[in-house]
C-alpha cells in the first residue's frame, strides 16, 4: 500500500481511469492498527487494484471534504469521483471489508 503525502498527490492519484482504494487513517487509532493485522489478504485478493493510504492528521482537509467522519475508513475513487465509502464503524473485520470490495468491485 503505497503512502499519500500530499494533497497534490491525492487529487493526481483520484484521477485514475481506474478504480483506486484510499485507505484514511492515523497513528492513534486503534482500530487502524487492528485493520493493519488482517489487511494484507484483502490486498492479496484485490491485487488488480491500486492502494494508497493516507494519515488524516498529516495531510489535512482532504477526509473533510469526502466526509471521512471515522478511521479507518475505505474509499474509492475513479476519474477524480469519490465512487464509493465504507465508514470506521463497518471496517472492523476482514469480512466486512471484503464484501464491501466484492460489492463495489465485482
Amino acid at each position: 500500500m503505497e503512502a499519500i503525502k500530499t494533497e497534490e498527490a491525492f487529487y493526481e492519484i483520484i484521477q485514475n481511469d481506474e478504480p483506486v482504494i484510499v485507505k484514511f487513517f492515523a497513528d492513534w487509532c486503534p482500530d487502524c492498527k487492528r485493520m493493519d493485522m488482517f489487511i494484507g489478504d484483502i490486498l492479496e485478493e484485490f491485487n488488480n487494484y491500486k492502494w494508497y493510504e493516507i494519515n488524516s492528521d498529516e495531510v489535512k482537509g482532504i477526509a473533510e471534504k469526502y466526509e471521512v467522519m471515522g478511521i479507518p475508513s475505505l474509499l474509492i475513487f475513479q476519474n477524480g469521483e469519490k465512487k464509493a465509502h465504507q465508514h470506521s464503524a463497518y471496517t472492523k473485520t476482514p469480512e466486512s471489508v471484503t464484501e464491501f470490495l466484492h460489492q463495489q468491485l465485482g
